[in-house]
């Protein structure tokens, strides 16, 4: 199974939060030097912060340290409006309000929208209850098959190439909760499931494992026979996947 005990924290640049200047960025970073912020209003205001600069941080989840959660974070942010010079010191202490915090589904499709990945668990974790049924196998599992052996996966399209040198045949990346799985649909299968593997952004992939033993078995890849396109599972969630041709 998959380990989801916390692990090491990974710091994501300000330059992954979607609608961000970079002037703005500097001027975070600038503020720093006057030491800790003690409110998301302190912050603004050293931070010479606009509304939409506020409303972006606060998307990203990222002024996460300064409040409840990333919907108090956006609650606080609306009141804040930029001051005259003669009240630029003026504070307002208004009473928290108790709002609910999002889900779990809420907050991956909040990180999606403002950065472009999941910063708690992938969506594949979410859906493993809905795509059960259809007797997938985790890409992490499926490292271990045989040869030959028939293999069902499914996962978000990161990755599609289509070389004009490879006669027709579509290359595709499947991401999950544990890993990617490298997907082959040769010419015959892409003329049958052509807009599932050009359009889909969730797949199901059936098919059979494939080990190239030149390689000593350390070059995987699934051989596609049948394709279901699942991307209404992910409902708002807005993937994007690097198209190659």
């Amino acid at each position: 199974g998959v380990d989801y005990r916390p692990q090491p924290a990974v710091r994501l640049g300000l330059n992954r939060i979607r609608g961000l200047a970079e002037s703005a960025g500097a001027r975070i970073l600038a503020s720093r030097a006057d030491g800790p912020w003690p409110s998301i209003e302190e912050f603004a205001r050293r931070a010479w912060l606009n509304q939409q600069e506020l409303q972006a941080l606060a998307r990203a989840n990222a002024l996460r340290g300064l409040a409840a959660h990333r919907v108090d974070a956006a609650w606080q942010v609306s009141g804040i409006q930029p001051m005259p010079e003669l009240l630029s010191a003026t504070r307002f202490n208004e009473a928290p309000l108790d709002l609910a915090a999002p889900t779990e589904a809420e907050d991956t499709l909040a990180d999606y929208r403002s950065l472009g990945i999941p910063m708690g668990r992938h969506p594949l974790s979410l859906l493993r209850g809905q795509l059960s049924r259809f007797q997938v196998v985790p890409a992490e599992e499926l490292r271990t098959y045989p040869h030959g052996r028939l293999a069902r996966a499914s996962g978000l399209v990161t990755h599609r190439q289509r070389p004009e040198t490879a006669s027709g045949v579509v290359f595709l990346t499947l991401e999950d909760d544990t890993g990617a799985v490298n997907v082959i649909v040769w010419p015959d299968h892409l003329e049958r499931y052509r807009k599932a593997v050009l359009g889909g952004r969730l797949l199901t992939v059936y098919g059979t494992w494939q080990r190239d033993m030149d390689t000593g078995g350390q070059v995987m890849n699934l051989l596609a026979q049948r394709i279901v396109d699942h991307t209404h599972l992910l409902g708002d969630l807005a993937t994007r996947s690097r198209d190659f041709r």
